[in-house]
């Protein structure tokens, strides 16, 4: 009997825990329900929104570690990747090439830009936020300066496609294609094994020499990881392989079945190693054999013809989806780093952490310029999937969009995950995509489901700070002396897990 109290009361803490995310989805259903629009549309446009925003989204989770909140100020890292480009497609840089160089520009702008914003919040700490909020105001007042007067006025600048007809400032909208429109969305699989099988042989041979020099122990993982890697780059030579791996789109199914298979291997090998290798009579195969049943279920859905010709449809752009799981890799490794550590403690207080001997000024700074360079190279994968720079207007609200999306996935002021930002990422913009012809159908007018979707964005972020407002006021109240209650200290995050 006393189990099911349990059940309930955790059952209860998940739908409470995760109310925005829930009540999210539901709109998102009944949106999708009343728009009529068909499948293959609506998967697509999540799919392309996707790998075009959630390389930003997850930019945003970093910080939230480090307890400095939503960062409001990642519109300085994408006006860095903006002046990039800009100058970039002055120059006339091409294709990839171009995009590396952009980025070569860009970086270096966003760590500037990024330290200097961590020096002010550690100057308004509990109060990052409002000053990131303003602050990406006040770049955006500089960098119009630089694009209305400096171009052209100081700085000599001879491209009518690019300057205004006066020959002062830069024109409102600038057209991509044929310099880095989907410069890295074009990128074929091919050409990512072969960078891939060189750079791995780089790093290890870089390493036997390391070994032989007695600085560096070779083992066992680092010669499978080559001996894999170059398995992978032979089979690449096979003509059918070849074939299918000179395209830079894969398509879903493929994907979804290949992925399914990696997880199967992953599960396989768990069940040799602690039942033939380990020999551990104490080693479950429940959760194994499970997952295994699990993902035997879902490749048999890919067999219902409704979901089969969805996943035939929609053809997946390799490099960004390749970049966004390295950045949620990276999210997630840098725990396990000291810097991460010291990162973590100062989200939770910066006077335990200062105790501890970390420098806690110092370790928020650090956080707030690799948000501000990923948030850049987010702004750079962004723009060469859209394809055209609206000069003034393509950084103005990715901080609103980004945050909004990271709170619907169920994320707070205080803690953020890799797997909130992907489910934030699927739900907003689905909204995004369908909330027009929602409101067509509903209304006869595709403008009240524009208005509505607007007002839904501002209303997640506004209801994520009320709420973190009242947390931390009960909180106050719960230390006050004389109060009743017990306050704890919040639990250490994980950026994949709860």
């Amino acid at each position: 009997m006393s189990q099911k109290p349990n059940v309930l009361r955790k059952v209860g803490a998940f739908l409470f825990d995760n109310k925005v995310m829930i009540a999210f989805a539901i709109i998102c259903l009944a949106a999708i329900k009343l728009s009529g629009s068909p499948m293959t549309f609506i998967v697509d446009g999540v799919f392309t929104r996707i790998t075009r925003n959630t390389f930003t989204v997850l930019a945003l989770i970093i910080p939230v570690l480090a307890g400095l909140g939503l960062n409001f100020g990642i519109v300085i890292g994408a006006v860095a990747a903006q002046i990039a480009v800009f100058w970039v497609v002055y120059w006339g840089f091409e294709g990839f090439s171009g995009i590396l160089l952009t980025v070569l520009i860009a970086t270096p702008l966003a760590i500037l830009f990024g330290y200097l914003v961590g020096k002010l919040f550690n100057r308004m700490k509990g109060a990052e936020m409002i000053a990131g909020l303003i602050l990406g105001y006040f770049a955006d007042g500089l960098y119009q300066l630089i694009f209305l007067v400096i171009i052209g006025g100081i700085i000599p600048v001879n491209n009518p496609k690019l300057i205004i007809s006066g020959g002062v400032g830069v024109k409102n909208t600038i057209d991509l294609t044929g310099n880095l429109k989907y410069a890295i969305d074009s990128v074929r699989m091919v050409d990512i094994v072969t960078v891939f099988f060189y750079a791995i042989l780089a790093i290890t041979v870089i390493k036997a020499i390391l070994h032989l020099l007695k600085k560096f122990k070779l083992n066992r993982g680092d010669l499978v990881l080559f001996g894999v890697t170059a398995l992978l780059f032979g089979i690449s030579y096979i003509p059918e392989v070849e074939r299918f791996l000179s395209t830079d789109r894969l398509g879903l199914l493929d994907a979804f079945t290949a992925a399914l298979i990696v997880l199967a291997v992953i599960q396989i090998v768990k069940i040799i190693k602690s039942k033939f290798v380990e020999k551990d009579p104490a080693a479950s195969l429940k959760k194994p054999l499970f997952l295994l049943v699990l993902y035997g279920a879902f490749y048999g859905l890919t067999y219902i013809p409704e979901v089969e010709e969805v996943m035939l449809f929609v053809k997946l752009p390799v490099l960004p989806i390749l970049l966004i799981a390295g950045l949620c890799w990276f999210n997630q490794k840098i725990l396990s780093t000291r810097l991460g550590q010291n990162m973590r403690t100062v989200g939770q207080s910066m006077s335990i952490a200062n105790a501890s001997g970390i420098n806690s000024d110092q370790t928020r700074v650090i956080a707030m310029v690799i948000s501000t360079v990923l948030a850049c190279w987010g702004q750079i994968i962004f723009l060469q999937n859209i394809g055209t720079f609206s000069t003034y207007g393509a950084h103005t609200q990715i901080a609103q969009f980004a945050i909004a999306a990271l709170l619907v996935g169920g994320a707070s002021v205080q803690k953020a995950t890799n797997k909130q930002a992907i489910i934030g990422v699927i739900l907003f913009h689905t909204l995004f995509i369908v909330a027009p012809q929602a409101g067509k159908e509903l209304f006869n007018n595709a403008q009240i489901g524009e208005y509505f979707r607007v007002f839904v964005s501002y209303g997640v972020i506004a209801l994520s700070l009320a709420m973190h407002a009242w947390k931390k006021f009960r909180k106050d109240t719960l230390n006050e002396p004389g109060a009743t209650g017990l306050a704890t200290a919040p639990l250490p995050e994980t950026v994949d897990g709860g």
